[in-house]
């Protein structure tokens, strides 16, 4: 194989950001590492050391986070390489609320609201304990214990915070999504769980549109027999609804942290149920926990009194993440509504009108703003903006690029991706090595990660492959609901490599130590035998004039893929486009990347965190059924007979 050239970095940290970040301070007094001195060399050190001193990595975390509870003499079970099997700290006690409410002065900000048209208030560290301690009494008052699952359908809003955390303080389980799912799409996760409280909101507003959903609560809850109370938040619309206790009457008699073992349920988060039905993915509250601080504090380097948001909705594990933050000291700002209304640069308004020094977003708000010329840099101070997180799908290199010539020069740009399944993530950002364009910069601490080759060798540097984690982590599954054997979730992740964790991306090493991520390998594409990522092509089509929006499937036809791309073409879809994105995919990527086949369709359905179902889609194409459309925005797109293929 031809040596692989080192890229040229986008973003090299200064001497004094390296030196006052977390990360630092905590190898140097944990593991003996100095990364201000050759910052790669020694990070590639500790992370070593991370992996394979597993027990004395992830006590020293939970000494550094200041958690409170019991941690017990045993780090992990023996042996401490069973996957599954491991167990982390099985002596431990703890309360996850405890923790999240534990950091911080009385009168230190908690939370801030911030609403799309503008309007924002906020809620003191005591004034959040004190609502978490309400909402709790009114909770056990219900009835609800520990292992009872508490289930909400509820914007991204204080509310949602506080009775999450009210349930974990009784080690109740909690599961929500959002209020713009379809009824089918919010029972086909409810009704599996069989909540005893459902917590709603009666209306929200979304791009300056008002959306009633009290007859959907009323039809959700109708249709689940084990609810034994409902709540109603105060929202856009506060009418009550008959048999809903109004947020204010909700309270009752104090409560205690209930003390815990590690494992013990926290979040039921699901899958994005476009190939079947959503999987109830059960996350422990001792892993979330542990796996949250150690992203928190050492690769997001999030401080006391920093102010962070990251822009997602309810149902997306990202919500559950920023929840986390309370933890390391940092006050959640909480955006409730379209992050491009009333202009595409709305959160950088609130960058600046809140100071935020970490903003979280979609690479596809990043490309939409690249795309629409827009330059925040030279609209806005972001004077306090030391980091800027991207997930949910592969950043191209043109997005980085444009990150640190239009957003911010010296903003710490992290790509970061991991999942649902693991409420977390596997390849993250490090405030002390350099960025570079399309690569995500590490393997997170204390995750094993590797890319394999199909025969279950580690692929080399430049080579495409399986993404996988070869050694155990806190924040693995608990299980699967009603899974009582662990078999789904033992065919989930663990039978494609026996006893490794396969995450299903399709992955590259870098010489410089990073991870690029080509898309999900159930959706890479296979023409004539050569495995091609998706992300190859998206690279290479958002920057074609013409083209709004695009996805790109593979279709089976005559023993064989064909590569079909969709696009979505304002002024119409004519030759001259199709030669020039054929022309320009064969020049940049490569002859065996050209679609057989471009075709025009209205809009590309998405889920409601932006990701594209290729796989919906390519059953849409094959003439197949389309499952869960409930969970896609534009679903009416697959209503529409297939375009023929000949």
């Amino acid at each position: 194989m031809p040596a692989q050239a080192v890229s040229q970095a986008l973003w090299r940290p200064g001497a004094d950001r390296i030196q006052q970040a977390r990360i630092t301070g905590f190898a140097r007094r944990h593991a003996g590492i100095d990364l201000a001195e050759h910052p790669a060399d020694a990070y590639r050190r500790l992370h070593a050391w991370s992996v394979g001193e597993r027990g004395a990595f992830w006590a020293a975390v939970w000494d550094a986070a200041g958690l409170v509870g019991q941690r017990g003499d045993r780090t992990t079970t023996q042996p401490d390489d069973a996957m599954p099997g491991t167990r982390f700290f099985p002596d431990a006690c703890l309360n996850f609320a405890e923790n999240l409410l534990a950091p911080g002065a009385a009168d230190d900000i908690a939370i801030i609201a911030a609403a799309e048209d503008g309007t924002q208030h906020s809620l003191s560290r005591d004034a959040l304990r004190a609502e978490v301690d309400r909402i709790a009494g009114w909770l056990a008052a219900q009835g609800v214990t520990a292992g009872d699952r508490v289930a909400a359908v509820l914007p991204n809003v204080p509310e949602t915070v506080i009775a999450a955390l009210a349930a974990a303080k009784l080690g109740a389980v909690w599961s929500s999504c959002s209020p713009d799912f379809g009824v089918a799409g919010i029972l086909d996760r409810f009704t599996q769980i069989e909540p005893k409280v459902l917590i709603g909101v009666g209306g929200y507003r979304y791009g300056g549109k008002l959306f009633d959903v009290r007859d959907k609560l009323a039809e959700v809850r109708a249709a689940l027999p084990g609810v034994q109370a409902a709540a109603l938040v105060p929202g856009a619309i506060d009418d009550g609804m008959e048999g809903w206790s109004a947020w204010a009457d909700c309270g009752g008699a104090a409560t205690d942290f209930a003390q815990l073992p590690f494992d013990h349920p926290l979040y039921i988060l699901f899958s994005s149920g476009t190939t079947g039905r959503p999987k109830c993915i059960v996350h422990g509250a001792g892993g979330t926990l542990l796996q949250h601080a150690k992203e928190h504090r050492l690769h997001c380097d999030i401080r006391p009194g920093d102010r962070v948001c990251y822009f997602t909705t309810c149902g997306w594990m990202m919500w559950n993440w920023l929840v986390s933050a309370l933890q390391a000291g940092a006050s959640l700002v909480l955006y409730d509504g379209n992050p491009a209304w009333p202009s595409r640069t709305a959160l950088f308004d609130l960058v600046d009108a809140v100071g935020l020094s970490f903003l979280g977003v979609s690479a596809g708000l990043i490309n939409a703003l690249r795309q629409a010329g827009d330059s925040p840099a030279s609209t806005h101070r972001l004077d306090t903006l030391r980091s800027v997180a991207s997930t949910g799908s592969p950043l191209s290199h043109e997005a980085f690029a444009y990150v640190y010539s239009d957003i911010k020069a010296d903003v710490h740009l992290a790509s970061i991706s991991g999942g649902t399944d693991i409420v977390s993530c596997f390849v993250v950002g490090n405030p002390t090595l350099p960025v570079y364009a399309g690569q995500i910069q590490c393997a997170g601490l204390g995750m094993a990660v590797d890319v394999w080759a199909e025969d279950g060798t580690p692929a080399r540097v430049g080579d495409k492959g399986e993404l996988v984690c070869t050694a155990p982590f806190p924040s693995m599954p608990v299980g699967f609901w009603n899974d009582p054997d662990g078999e789904r979730y033992r065919g989930a992740y663990f039978e494609h490599f026996d006893k490794v964790w396969h995450h299903g991306d399709f992955a590259e090493k870098t010489p410089e130590g990073g991870i690029i991520i080509h898309g999900r390998s159930d959706a890479t594409l296979n023409p004539g035998g050569v495995r091609i990522g998706t992300a190859e092509i998206y690279r290479v089509v958002e920057r074609v004039d013409g083209v709004a929006d695009a996805a790109v499937v593979g279709v089976q036809a005559d023993d064989d893929v064909q590569v079909v791309l969709l696009v979505v073409a304002p002024d119409g879809l004519d030759e001259a486009l199709e030669q020039t994105l054929r022309r320009r995919i064969r020049a940049e990527a490569s002859p065996r990347h050209v679609p057989a086949h471009i075709v025009a369709i209205p809009a590309v359905p998405k889920t409601r965190t932006g990701k594209i179902p290729e796989l919906a889609l390519k059953a849409w194409l094959e003439g197949r059924a389309v499952k869960n459309r409930n969970a896609l925005v534009d679903a009416d797109v697959l209503d529409t007979p297939p375009p023929p293929l000949a």
